[in-house]
């Protein structure tokens, strides 16, 4: 019955500068803002496929986590570069002090992560070909292809 996630919400401080940078920086299109209730939807992908919802919040904010499909390519090739650019910080859980994508082994997932202003986790992920290797845990895609190759 269940086929995906449609949609998610997250808390913001201030709806105009979190749809400013979901729109601009991300390129997510503004589906609906209501300003009685402080609110805006986005679309994500093309047409209507995700949706994510804004809400501002006064006072302390519950920060969220959730990642968007992304190509593998992509991230491998510009996901950083992209995030630098758009002055966003990418980074991942290598405790190298690179700001490479790393696989998470146990799905295997290529990913890299990033903060939005109210320091929102966001993260790109691809999952990628082939079987979990979870005693492997969280590695740099190039040890990936070594150990799995």
């Amino acid at each position: 019955m269940i086929k995906g996630l449609y949609e998610t919400h997250i808390q913001v401080s201030n709806l105009e500068n979190a749809v400013k940078f979901y729109t601009e920086i991300l390129s997510l299109k503004l589906a609906h803002q209501d300003e009685n209730r402080r609110i805006a939807f986005l679309w994500i992908g093309k047409g209507k496929d995700f949706m994510l919802g804004l809400w501002e919040q006064k006072g302390d904010l519950q920060t969220r986590h959730f990642a968007f499909t992304a190509d593998k390519e992509d991230i491998l090739n510009y996901s950083a570069e992209f995030l630098r650019n758009k002055n966003l910080k990418p980074y991942n859980f290598l405790k190298n002090g690179n700001q490479q994508p790393m696989v998470f082994a146990w799905m295997p997932a290529l990913a890299i992560y990033f903060n939005d202003p109210d320091g929102n986790q966001l993260e790109l992920i691809s999952i990628l070909e082939g079987e979990g290797k979870p005693e492997l845990g969280v590695l740099s895609y190039e040890e990936w292809l070594e150990r799995t190759s």
